[in-house]
């Protein structure tokens, strides 16, 4: 089982910026806890972060023939990329949507997302515990397509 983990701009600065909304653990403790839990499982799993919507694109389209699911949070790209959902639809796999902070409480235009309609499900709101929330439901979804 092989699932790519996506994250977009600005969540490198995760452990720093208002940690009030998206927590105080850095990207990387997500990443190598993540690892951790997909190696448990026997899980690849592949984690990427980019602030360029067009590497996002390329890094899911290049995957296309490696991975078995997606886990993404598109960050700021949720509400405004089309490229993003077009390159998500494109691979024909199956997305996770996740969000550190509920959107659906905070500004209207982050309630909007371009991902979502085209994912299986969307975890937000719970801070780095959605990240595994959401792999734990890839590889439920995953398991059941075998």
């Amino acid at each position: 089982m092989k699932i790519l983990l996506i994250h977009g701009p600005n969540l490198q600065l995760l452990g720093r910026r208002e940690p009030e909304i998206y927590g105080g653990q850095t990207l990387e403790a997500i990443n190598s806890h993540l690892r951790e839990i997909a190696a448990g499982q026997r899980v690849n799993l592949k984690a990427f972060q980019s602030n360029s919507e067009g590497e996002i694109v390329s890094f899911i389209g290049d995957n296309i023939d490696w991975a078995d699911g997606i886990l993404i949070n598109p960050a700021a790209y949720t509400h405004t990329s089309i490229a993003i959902r077009d390159a998500l639809s494109a691979v024909n796999l199956p997305v996770v949507e996740i969000h550190l902070s509920n959107v659906h409480t905070r500004e209207s235009f982050r309630q909007h997302s371009y991902i979502s309609p085209i994912a299986v499900g969307v975890i937000c709101g719970f801070g780095a515990y959605g990240y595994d929330l959401a792999l734990d439901a890839m590889i439920q979804i995953l398991q059941r397509s075998d």
